[in-house]
């Protein structure tokens, strides 16, 4: 499968590119600052800007899936920023499409949306990834958005998660966690298996 991978260089697209190039597939590997892209076989560092409509539909259109892993927490406005980017990946046109997205996007098991708990300093990026879920959803497009879990972090692969809906997803103490090798592990499960086209879901431990 040929990918191109958005936000190749950040703490999850990094995960991300890193198991795609494990699992033999070819990556156009596209980020702001493409010397951070580590070297794999069959990667192709790009300098990409994550509202280049015109770049985007160049490399959408050698693809097979586009993946874009780009957060707008280090935008100005992250509402705009998300609405920006959201809007360059579908003016793409891309043959199918996996968005990573937020935890803010979902719901607590009571049914309160967890972006009316969230602290104040998290709610705008929250608001924003939601924004670019509710237009990528009215798009037309083949598209899947994965949203970790409260936390996601640099840690191990275990392969021991749960892939659940649109309500947090919690372990047994009560933390909403998951290793960014995990999250990673789902999403190329995903670009693989197309199970959750046109879903939002959720990447968790439960155990």
């Amino acid at each position: 499968m040929k990918i191109f991978l958005l936000g190749a260089s950040g703490m999850i697209g990094s995960r991300i590119l890193a198991e795609a190039a494990e699992r033999g597939h070819e990556v156009i590997a596209g980020a702001r600052n493409p010397d951070q892209i580590p070297e794999y076989p069959g990667v192709t560092a790009v300098k990409v800007d994550a509202h280049d409509a015109a770049t985007f539909a160049a490399y959408a259109a050698e693809a097979d899936l586009v993946i874009g892993a780009v957060s707008p927490r280090n935008g100005g406005d992250a509402l705009a920023e998300a609405t920006a980017y959201a809007k360059a990946l579908i003016a793409a046109k891309p043959q199918r499409v996996i968005m990573v997205g937020g935890a803010g996007s979902l719901s607590l098991p009571d049914g309160t949306p967890v972006v009316d708990v969230l602290p104040p300093e998290y709610v705008a990026e929250a608001r924003g990834m939601k924004a670019a879920w509710d237009l990528l959803a009215q798009s037309g497009l083949k598209w899947t958005v994965l949203a970790p879990s409260a936390q996601i972090a640099p840690g191990e692969f275990t392969g021991d998660y749960t892939i659940g809906g649109t309500t947090l997803l919690s372990d047994s103490k009560g933390n909403s966690h998951i290793s960014a090798e995990d999250f990673a592990d789902a999403v190329l499960n995903e670009a693989e298996m197309k199970t959750l086209v046109g879903k939002l879901a959720t990447v968790g431990y439960t155990g």
